[in-house]
């Protein structure tokens, strides 16, 4: 099932505590035994300290991310992919503003039109490009998703969805989060559907699209918590909350009660995107990192391992896939008993 998937982490999160060196990151990512890949492209000025790691440890960068306003200058947008293609990036995340550089906010029209000049840029360049479900970025109205795909498919052009859950899952029980996308209404009408365990949900439409390229994978917890150790960028208050700890906190390492069960929507999607991608030829979901971050909607300050949580999901999905393979080899005979 993972034959053709490659797991990475987010360099971002590849640390205990405070970040390490570039050279001890990578030493962490072989060691760990559990990653494909480095997601996270050459900082400016580190170009030839992540080449020389990603030589030296044998751990590929094959994907990254970077935030965009339309309206940019095409000749900054074409040095970042050239610089993520050198360092043998695959496939770049675009995240896109919900506002233009000259602060207007963006319609349908001009998301897809930043798309294909994104995919032109790639294809020239030979490195894949794809839009993320993301907080403060025009996909935080998820009902927006679906038809820029459909519009950009429309244009003859294969859309990329970058999936991350955690940035959908986090308004499920919060009016303060659905608020801040205008999609209340909606959620409590029923013509969105955020749970992941309800048949019509939006990641089902999206999975049915088969246009998941990349999975992202962070856990959090329906209506919170916020990260209470940390205060959003420009003072706007605590940290959203877009993360929780995967792996039990141990005493004084996470601000508030740890439950196991909060999990299970995050896991829940995983199991979606496996199984869709094992059952359905179409399916091009050809990545998946851990995204156990710093940031303060994330885990900036958090007292646990940042690292250590990446390990276990990834673990965590290797297992799951070869449980879902097992079920299916376990059904197959069945069924073709029953037509004999």
């Amino acid at each position: 099932m993972l034959e053709n998937i490659s797991i990475g982490v987010s360099g971002r999160g590849v640390r205990h505590g405070h970040l390490p060196d570039i050279d001890t990151m990578f030493a962490m990512v072989r060691e760990a035994r559990v990653f494909d890949h480095f997601d996270r492209f050459p900082q400016p000025g580190e170009e030839s300290l992540y080449m020389r790691a990603t030589e030296k440890y044998g751990v590929p960068i094959r994907t990254g991310s970077v935030v965009y306003r339309a309206g940019g200058n095409l000749a900054d947008m074409e040095k970042n992919l050239r610089i993520a293609k050198a360092a043998g990036g695959e496939f770049h995340n675009v995240l896109l503003n919900t506002t233009d550089t000259a602060g207007r906010a963006l319609g349908d029209a001009e998301v897809v039109d930043a798309y294909l000049r994104f995919h032109e840029l790639g294809e020239a360049i030979g490195i894949g490009i794809g839009f993320e479900v993301h907080i403060d970025m025009w996909s935080e109205d998820f009902r927006r998703v679906a038809p820029v795909a459909r519009a950009v498919q429309g244009r003859g052009v294969p859309f990329n969805l970058i999936l991350d859950h955690s940035h959908v899952l986090l308004k499920l029980e919060s009016a303060e989060e659905q608020d801040a996308s205008g999609i209340r209404d909606d959620v409590e009408s029923g013509a969105l559907v955020l749970d992941p365990f309800e048949d019509g949900c939006i990641v089902d439409e999206w999975l049915a699209m088969d246009i998941t390229r990349w999975l992202q994978v962070r856990t959090v917890s329906p209506g919170g918590p916020k990260n209470i150790r940390a205060q959003r960028y420009g003072g706007g208050g605590w940290g959203r909350a877009c993360q929780y700890p995967f792996v039990r906190p141990g005493p004084g390492e996470w601000h508030s009660p740890w439950q196991a069960w909060r999990l299970e929507p995050s896991k829940q999607v995983v199991r979606k995107a496996l199984a869709r991608h094992a059952a359905h030829a179409a399916s091009p979901l050809a990545y998946i990192t851990t995204e156990m971050i710093d940031m303060p909607d994330y885990g900036d300050n958090a007292g646990y391992s940042l690292f250590e949580n990446n390990v276990a999901i990834a673990t965590w999905i290797r297992d799951e896939a070869r449980r879902l393979q097992v079920r299916a080899t376990e059904v197959l005979p069945l069924q073709a008993a029953s037509r004999n």
